[in-house]
């Protein structure tokens, strides 16, 4: 029997006129090979959600060709290589507008400041890139947990001070060879201290007495980032927010800043 093409209904025309901006797949989990900032290779999982423009004049997409695209992503993603893959998305849909997000946990190792033992911390990460008629905007989002110590509670108190873990996330974008780490390192830098994945009781020590030499509000740790940020040469906008977990309250302390509100 003679082979009969089956319809492509996606490509009929439609008549009802209604552009829609962001069409696709969402919750789509994915293995993902990422370039570290040293070069090395990790591997995650990803929450990946990619989408195109559709124009007011076609019935639907192609959704089988976004699950292709990552299929066929045998390269350990980095900046450049993440926008290679939006700009790719939109050819390969025949859009001129695409964006991916992925979304994903992020380990690196850390070492106790006492004892030296290794250990791995989680992050979690987000990219989201974005091109439209040939320019591209690229945006790294990171959640970073850290120690706060409250200064209030330092100074009315003759015993200690409460802390807690605090959630210090960025949402920067930037010029795409802007790295994980490197937001990371500065979230970790303007809290009372940084977390790791294992500590002796030297270490505990060591980390209890820094965050006590270095008492911040959750008015100072986005303040004390954002300015940070603003010295960063491959940020442009950024948001930074901080959620503090009270541990003397049932409910968490919360700051925001977004750049475009910075003279």
């Amino acid at each position: 029997m003679p082979h009969t093409a089956l319809p492509d209904v996606q490509s009929h025309q439609d008549l009802r006129h209604i552009p829609i901006r962001e069409v696709g797949i969402k919750g789509l989990r994915h293995p993902l090979r990422l370039r570290q900032a040293d070069g090395a290779v990790q591997h995650s999982v990803a929450d990946c959600q990619l989408t195109v423009a559709l124009p007011a004049t076609q019935k639907g997409t192609h959704m089988s060709r976004f699950v292709a695209l990552l299929h066929e992503q045998h390269t350990p993603l980095d900046g450049a290589g993440f926008e290679a893959l939006v700009r790719a998305t939109a050819i390969r849909l025949e859009s001129d507008s695409a964006r991916i997000r992925l979304s994903f946990p992020y380990f690196l190792g850390k070492t106790a400041p006492a004892s030296g033992v290794a250990s791995l911390l989680d992050y979690q990460v987000c990219l989201d890139g974005h091109v439209a008629h040939g320019h591209y905007r690229y945006r790294l989002q990171v959640t970073v947990p850290v120690t706060s110590l409250c200064p209030c509670s330092k100074q009315i108190s003759r015993y200690g001070a409460h802390n807690q873990r605090s959630h210090i996330c960025i949402d920067a974008e930037a010029d795409n060879g802007l790295t994980v780490e490197a937001l990371i390192a500065i979230a970790e830098a303007q809290a009372s201290c940084q977390l790791y994945g294992l500590l002796k009781r030297s270490d505990e020590k060591v980390v209890t007495e820094q965050a006590y030499d270095n008492p911040k509000f959750v008015e100072d740790l986005v303040r004390d980032v954002a300015g940070a940020l603003r010295q960063h040469p491959l940020v442009r906008h950024f948001v930074v927010t901080s959620e503090n977990f009270e541990s003397i309250h049932n409910h968490s302390a919360y700051a925001r800043i977004n750049s475009h509100d910075l003279a």
